[in-house]
């Protein structure tokens, strides 16, 4: 009997493109447009861009919102190509799970570590993008696993529908603020310009479930002073939306790797995104769920995985169907070694723009005049942070965990 050999799955250049633009609207934080837009009140070039490299206060979306949900809707994209490439090692479930547990607590332990990076001792901390995928790795691995088992995608959307339905039940079971509320304890006033009225307001700005999770776990670490409330509104039981955000993801990814053919693949990701799209804005407009990204409201889930749904399609088509794969090479030095392109975006920045004022003097970035001097710095450390990738592509030194 002649053997059968399972060949591991090859890369998708569209995922790593896709991936890599990702990873490049964070790394380009650095280029601090807010600040360059601060300098040029009067220009709405400038006020257009630094709109799209900030968070939305609270309701609404920017292009910079979309950055943690892509990363986010990517793990679970490549999902089933790792668990193809383990299986094609002959790797046991065992060992899986083992890989799997490991690769969370190296998530969680990361995310708490680049937060601790200026602080004098540990920030305890779980909103942070790798943190929170973490969280619900595991929790992702066993629906893939399952749902290669038996081949059926009823399962991923049935579990996605329990944990929207079952977040949102816990916001809206938690009061609102009344008569005698201490509004000091939040953050926030009772008159914020942003918060939601009515049934929406269950999901206003540290008034909410998640919050009152965070003032009871995060105040069971060590800590500088006891928890009272995170500044931007994030939570630590955003983990489970965002675990919803991942199973879109994981849908995406299997019908990616199983596709009949690009025409049948580019329809499905288009009716998905359009059916995610209407749910999302019939949420938000009748009041049920505002899209929030910072609390993750299942609304938000929705939107973004649309989002995210579209540009993978598009990402797709031009890197993979029409065999562009050239013109985004810059981009998939980047996707290809993502995690790398994490850490050096979120631990090394400071350091080199620090090493070019030593080295080229504390001015070397004004010679365009004072207000593209942010633009200047942070185009040369953008420069070398992706010189250090390009390095460790062309030497296949790629991070994995």
């Amino acid at each position: 009997m002649k053997e059968t050999i399972t060949l591991p799955p090859q890369r998708v250049s569209s995922v790593d493109a896709y991936r890599g633009f990702v990873m490049f609207l964070m790394m380009a934080e650095v280029l601090r447009l807010s600040r360059v837009a601060e300098a040029f009140p009067d220009s709405t070039f400038w006020a257009f861009l630094d709109f799209h490299q900030s968070h939305v206060p609270w309701v609404g979306c920017s292009l910079h919102d979309l950055i943690q949900p892509s990363f986010s809707f990517l793990v679970g994209v490549a999902l089933p190509y790792s668990m193809a490439s383990r299986a094609s090692k002959d790797q046991s479930v065992a060992t899986m799970w083992a890989h799997t547990i490991r690769r969370s607590l190296i998530l969680i332990l990361l995310g708490i570590f680049l937060r601790s990076m200026h602080s004098e001792q540990t920030n305890f901390t779980f909103e942070d993008t790798l943190t929170q995928i973490g969280l619900g790795y595991p929790i992702l691995f066993a629906l893939g696993l399952a749902s290669e088992k038996t081949q059926r995608d009823a399962l991923v959307w049935g579990a996605l529908g329990i944990i929207l339905i079952g977040y949102a039940g816990v916001f809206a079971a938690y009061p609102l603020p009344g008569p005698g509320f201490d509004w000091s304890q939040t953050g926030t006033t009772a008159d914020w310009e942003h918060n939601l009225k009515g049934f929406a307001a269950h999901w206003n700005k540290n008034t909410n479930a998640a919050w009152a999770f965070d003032r009871w776990f995060l105040n069971l670490f060590p800590r500088e002073k006891p928890f009272e409330f995170n500044g931007g509104g994030y939570s630590t039981l955003s983990f489970i939306p965002t675990l919803g955000t991942m199973i879109l993801g994981l849908i995406a990814g299997k019908w990616l790797k199983t596709a009949v053919s690009s025409t049948w693949l580019l329809k499905r990701y288009a009716i998905t995104a359009g059916v995610l799209f209407l749910l999302a804005l019939a949420f938000h407009f009748t009041g049920l769920n505002p899209i929030v990204k910072r609390i993750w409201t299942p609304a938000w889930t929705l939107f973004s995985g649309g989002w995210a749904f579209l540009l993978l399609a598009a990402f797709y088509f031009v890197v993979d169907v029409k065999g562009q794969k050239s013109w985004f090479f810059p981009l998939i030095v980047i996707g290809t070694n993502s995690i790398a392109a994490y850490v050096i975006a979120d631990g090394f920045g400071g350091f080199i723009r620090e090493s070019f004022k030593i080295h080229l003097g504390q001015h070397y970035d004004a010679f365009l005049g004072e207000g593209y001097a942010p633009l200047v710095s942070g185009a040369l450390v953008l420069l070398i942070e992706w010189l250090i990738l390009r390095w460790m592509y062309k030497k296949k030194i790629f991070i994995k965990i």
